[in-house]
């Protein structure tokens, strides 16, 4: 009699995990569309990060704990394990499912697939090995990024929000858009993350209105306020981030003073004053050459008016992700300023008569950066910018698609 009612247990529970994991996958099918979102089994999972080792975890952020894993295939990729904090966790995921097989961007980080069995949901995404730009803007890895990768990354991620806002349809609100949310991969390209918190606006209205959520410091004010969600929510945070790019400074730091706790605050009063040069990272060596100063305050007039008040004051991602374009063409258009001494004149030695034929001939290039490893690409941005014209991160690109939090995705390719 024992053995049969265990045999008749262990049947009801493989039966009862076979219907769990049906509904799974027919819950990530509904999710993810017309697209195709592989289904990890769970002890595949499991050993792909060796029981969730401590060793291989990369990060814990605000929705969960990611671990660097290899599927069988020998794939490097980086697991997001969801928190279970409250029932909301399975919306958060089929949410963060729906949106990304929905969309394709190369700085877009790519969703690989999910498993959401044994009570666990779980996203699988491609690894990045160079991790966040938060972390290299604070010295956690490396020595700093040189001005040339910062507007490189800022262009990429402009472009990719850009893309969410103007080319999907309905258009996609991030709604966390930071620096630890942005990462790097082999060639420090940028990719944006974590879509958890994101949602889809209505091509009719303005705005959608939406309880608050995000991270301090990068905070829309006006939807903290109003409860105003729009794709100007997503502007203002990206005006923190070329703030954060600008000085290296944190986004939210008690050891400075009252008024300049909040980096935006403090941008804002130092960039109004005329007063870039006091908050410029010291690491990118502002004065070695015309360009990079006239460029690094072109970068904080457009990140000023990002951050404006009022949304309509605000210019829109599309426009943003052109500009930045415009000033990292201007290094190629004229050579002379960024290869020269500092103060050097952009208008000396008849470079005004050649500018229009100059940018004509560049604005059709494709830039792009060999595949090198961290350390001798670093070294020869650092070194070579004396006889090179500057190196551009929008290299042609390989990899096929999305995203976690804080410190998700990262790689220890130091």
């Amino acid at each position: 009699m024992a053995a049969v009612a265990f045999l008749c247990y262990c049947l009801r529970r493989r039966s009862t995990f076979l219907r769990h994991r049906q509904s799974a996958k027919r819950l990530v099918s509904e999710a993810a569309g017309n697209s195709s979102v592989p289904f990890y089994a769970y002890k595949d999972i499991e050993r792909a990060t060796n029981g969730f080792s401590d060793k291989q975890r990369l990060g814990t952020g605000a929705y969960g704990t990611v671990y660097s894993g290899k599927l069988h295939n020998d794939e490097c990729v980086a697991i997001k394990k969801i928190r279970h904090r409250d029932t909301d966790s399975i919306d958060q995921v089929m949410n963060e499912i729906k949106l990304l097989s929905s969309v394709s961007h190369p700085n877009l980080v790519r969703l690989l697939g999910c498993c959401i069995e044994s009570g666990e949901q779980i996203l699988v995404y491609e690894f990045m090995p160079n991790g966040t730009l938060c972390q290299h803007l604070q010295r956690e890895r490396g020595k700093g990024l040189p001005w040339p990768i910062r507007l490189a990354v800022a262009t990429e991620t402009a472009n990719a929000i850009a893309y969410l806002h103007s080319a999907v349809n309905p258009p996609i609100y991030h709604r966390d858009i930071k620096s630890s949310n942005i990462l790097l991969d082999y060639n420090f390209k940028s990719k944006v993350a974590d879509f958890g918190l994101s949602r889809l606006g209505l091509t009719e209205n303005s705005h959608v209105s939406t309880a608050p959520q995000g991270t301090p410091g990068y905070l829309d004010p006006q939807y903290h306020q109003y409860f105003h969600l729009s794709d100007k929510s997503d502007v203002y945070s990206f005006g923190v981030v070329l703030v954060e790019i600008i000085t290296g400074l944190k986004v939210v730091d008690f050891s400075r003073p009252h008024s300049e706790v909040n980096l935006a605050a403090l941008a804002i009063d130092r960039i109004g004053r005329g007063g870039v040069d006091d908050i410029i990272d010291p690491y990118l060596e502002p004065h070695r050459d015309a360009w990079t100063l006239s460029s690094i305050h072109n970068v904080a007039e457009l990140a000023f008016r990002c951050l404006a008040f009022h949304r309509d004051m605000r210019p829109s991602m599309t426009e943003v992700a052109q500009e930045l374009e415009n000033i990292r063409l201007s290094a190629w258009i004229v050579p002379d300023v960024y290869l020269g001494s500092p103060g050097r004149s952009s208008t000396s030695s008849g470079s005004e008569k050649s500018l229009a034929t100059k940018k004509a001939s560049i604005e059709s290039k494709r830039l792009f950066v060999p595949e090198r490893n961290q350390v001798e690409y670093l070294s020869s941005l650092e070194e070579g910018v004396k006889d090179s014209s500057p190196v551009s991160v929008q290299d042609p690109w390989f990899s096929e698609q999305s995203s976690p939090s804080s410190n998700s995705l990262l790689g220890n390719a130091q």
